[in-house]
């Protein structure tokens, strides 16, 4: 049995890259890089499909390279340790507005966003992959998933309330505030990789295959449950990537900009917090939800459900500020599946692991989990990258004032811009929620 402060380390793994660099990049990248940054949509969109190009190479060597790693610290760990400076810093970096022309900007932008996720890689499937040698015990890996969950949605919470806040404390120009969100953020994400990476501990030695080969990839590919798994897993982050990535866009152009309810400020970032606490809260009741359901499989699917129902109800909901409570609650009940979910992603990882050691003779984890890492990505970036296009062609245009330097932002027709991205935060999420729950029902390890 796994100490609790093991637990807790394992945590600050995803409190940092899902709470943290992940949940800015989805939540504030979309609106940053558009209306701060000054891409133009159309730039924002292709830099985002192209980083998704880069990771279909990145994240399997990423995965197979983990597997065959050997050191005094492991097989995971290392990469968390050595590479938790590189992550904070380079994130900080890309929050950082250069004094450059368009051509220059959007160099910088590729440039950054690509290493950004090259590092986020290095780091993430090794963490994704620790799940498998910590612990043989089904129940443990329910478990640390929890309080895997629980830690990334927990971070994302205080990141999200605490965002428009340290940006009024810093003052000064929106270019200069993202640029100190970027370095706080950073140099805490940094930390709380290390951490994870000290306080863990890998108790199990993986089978391994010493001599790189493309027949692990062809075993991927004929693994039934990993192919089911890794679409059940880009259907979540696209679920999860349109509501976080165009919540900035409703609340700026649907709503009228940010709301004040007393003392508090309900811009898109406390938005999103509000659901983010929801989703801790039932991440961490999932393995108990699990129980109750009688299967990962079917409780997969009634949080899938609860998406589903949710995303419909909030589209029949007034465009009207006045009505910001009751969005507030429904996206709120939409989170409760989020949360139930989020933790099942990666025990039923675990467990097509598992049944590919078992099948294959030999290990072939960190693959297997840098293909969950790839899903959440490519998932993530393409609601992302459709959000700009889409948005778009319904009328909204941003440009560089060339004199200035500024960010200028228009809209050629109102009334469809704001359908579109009423639409974008409820019907197209309850597509994806409909399918999801069809793949996790036809997932075929019933454990």
């Amino acid at each position: 049995m796994a100490p609790f402060r093991e637990k807790i380390g394992y945590a600050l793994g995803d409190a940092a890259s899902g709470g943290i660099t992940w949940k800015i990049m989805s939540v504030a990248f979309p609106l940053y890089f558009t209306n701060v940054f000054g891409l133009t949509f159309a730039d924002a969109a292709a830099l985002m499909l192209a980083a998704r190009i880069f990771d279909v190479f990145t994240d399997p060597l990423m995965g197979s390279l983990a597997d065959r790693t050997r050191s005094r610290w492991g097989t995971y760990r290392p990469w968390l340790i050595f590479g938790s400076i590189p992550f904070g810093l380079i994130f900080a970096l890309l929050l950082f507005t250069p004094d450059l022309g368009p051509v220059g900007k959007r160099i910088y932008a590729y440039t950054l966003y690509l290493l950004m996720m090259a590092v986020y890689t290095a780091v993430n499937v090794p963490y994704g992959s620790l799940l498998g040698v910590m612990t043989t015990d089904d129940n443990e890996k329910n478990q640390f998933s929890a309080f895997r969950m629980v830690g990334a949605y927990a971070m994302g919470f205080v990141t999200m309330i605490a965002f428009p806040y340290v940006q009024r404390m810093v003052g000064g120009s929106a270019q200069h505030q993202y640029a100190v969100v970027g370095a706080v953020f950073g140099l805490i994400a940094a930390m709380m990789t290390l951490a994870c990476g000290l306080l863990t501990r890998e108790r199990h030695e993986p089978i391994r295959a010493e001599k790189f080969e493309f027949k692990q990839f062809a075993d991927l590919v004929r693994n039934c449950p990993w192919v089911y798994m890794t679409l059940v897993a880009f259907c979540t982050n696209f679920f999860n990537g349109f509501r976080y990535a165009v919540v900035g866009y409703m609340i700026m152009y649907c709503l009228g900009g940010d709301i004040t309810v007393g003392k508090l400020i309900i811009n898109y970032t406390v938005f999103i917090a509000f659901n983010e606490v929801t989703c801790m809260v039932f991440g961490a009741l999932s393995p108990a939800f699990t129980r109750w359901v009688g299967s990962k499989r079917m409780a997969f699917v009634w949080a899938s459900v609860i998406c589903l129902v949710f995303s419909v109800a909030y589209f029949f909901i007034p465009m009207d500020a006045s009505y910001i409570w009751l969005m507030l609650a429904v996206a709120v009940l939409t989170s409760i599946g989020v949360g139930l979910y989020s933790p099942l992603i990666w025990s039923m990882y675990a467990d097509v692991a598992d049944y590919a050691t078992e099948k294959n003779g030999t290990s072939s984890t960190g693959l297997i989990f840098s293909s969950g890492t790839m899903a959440q990505k490519f998932g993530g970036a393409i609601s992302g990258s459709l959000i700009a296009l889409l948005l778009g062609a319904a009328g909204l245009v941003s440009h560089q004032d060339m004199t200035t330097g500024e960010t200028i932002v228009s809209i050629t027709d109102e009334q469809s811009v704001q359908m579109m991205i009423w639409c974008l935060f409820s019907v197209f999420p309850a597509v994806i929620a409909a399918i999801m729950g069809w793949l996790a029902y036809k997932f075929p390890l019933h454990k």
